[in-house]
């Protein structure tokens, strides 16, 4: 999956919220929380994170390369 963004970055919450791979902000959270997403391959446990152009976002088995 492929995700354009439209400003310098998106918060990992608010992506996983946008791509309807949740389906509230509280539930993206504890996802993260948990440590059921990846980022660049390693484990990112900051909600908050901001994803940038070139990151990977690894979620269950879905892949998200930001562009």
């Amino acid at each position: 999956m492929k995700y354009e963004l439209k400003d310098e970055y998106i918060e990992l919450f608010k992506l996983l919220k946008v791509l309807d791979l949740v389906d509230s902000g509280a539930e993206a959270k504890l996802i993260v929380a948990d440590g059921h997403v990846k980022r660049n391959g390693e484990v990112e446990l900051r909600k908050r994170a901001k994803i940038r152009q070139g990151d990977i976002v690894d979620v269950a088995d879905v892949t998200i390369e930001i562009f």
